[in-house]
Parts: C-alpha cells; structure tokens; sequence
C-alpha cells in the first residue's frame, strides 16, 4: 500500500484518498443529474419571463426605453405601412405571446418560429441605425441593449435544440 506524506507531517494512504475522491465523483454525478434535468426548463422559464415582461411594458405607452426604436424599425422594415402605435401593439403581443409558450411549454414550437421573427426586429437597427447607435467612442446604451440579445439567441437556440428532440405529431 502506497502513502503520502502531507504537509503537516501525517501520511495518507493512496486509498484514503481514493475514498475521497470516489466521495467527489458521487457527489459531482448528483449534481450533474439535477443540472441536466433542470437546466434548460429554468432557462426555457427564464427566458419567457424576460420576454413577458418586456413584451408587457410595451402595451403600455411611454413605459418601454426602446418605443421610439420599435416605431423606426418597423416603419422601415414594413415601407412606412405600420405606424407607431400598430408597432408596439405587434411588437408587444409577439413578445407576451413568446413569452407564454415558453413559461408553459405549451406551443413552445411556434413561440420559437416567433422568436425567430422577433430576433429579426431586434437586431435589424444594428443594420438600419448603426450610425445612431455607434459613436466614435464605442456603442450607445441603446446598441448595448440590442446586443446583449445575442445572450437570449444562444439561450433560444439550446431551449430549441432540446423542443425539436420530439418528433412531430400528437402525444
């Protein structure tokens, strides 16, 4: 049988710390489980709350930061066709109706189609706007805002990822 000497002098055996490190194995595979099982439904919830929350604000006139932003971008991305109040209005029902299928896993595979269109409209100032949201010293809070979304499109594509494992059909 093998031993260590530590550092104050006592010895350990190799199999004494087999045991402990067999003791950290254990416990690290528990946790790996409840991080598998939980993980994404808390992202899922997570990120539908986000997006029910902000998605409600903008029911509400005056009360989004980005309201001004929603009315450009619509008015450009449709022509000039969907004024500003048609804007918030679509804007904040794709949002809730987004962050409803996600919260309850219910239609989740049609809230992510709406996300996948809602993600055009938020990142589409980047292109359309890129000068009012870049300054020569770096981006504006409201291009900060739009980027830190690239946060929400890597957490939609793991909570897609794991809603199209299920074949397609009834249960």
């Amino acid at each position: 049988m093998s031993s260590t000497t530590l550092g104050s002098g006592r010895t350990s055996t190799a199999v004494g710390l087999d045991t402990v490190l067999d003791q950290a194995n254990r416990a690290q595979a528990v946790i790996q489980r409840f991080l598998a099982r939980t993980s994404v439904p808390a992202l899922r919830v997570s990120l539908g709350l986000v997006f029910l929350v902000f998605g409600a604000l903008k029911f509400i006139p005056g009360l989004s930061p980005v309201e001004g932003l929603v009315q450009r971008t619509w008015s450009t991305l449709s022509f000039g066709l969907v004024d500003g109040t048609a804007a918030m209005a679509i804007t904040a029902t794709l949002e809730v109706f987004v962050g409803i299928t996600f919260v309850t896993g219910f239609l989740l595979r049609i809230g992510l189609v709406a996300l996948a269109g809602t993600f055009v409209g938020i990142f589409s100032p980047l292109v359309f706007f890129t000068g009012d949201l870049f300054t020569a010293v770096g981006p504006t809070l409201t291009a900060q805002y739009i980027l830190k979304d690239i946060v929400l499109v890597a957490a939609a594509m793991v909570i897609g990822a794991r809603a199209l494992q299920r074949p397609i059909g009834r249960r």
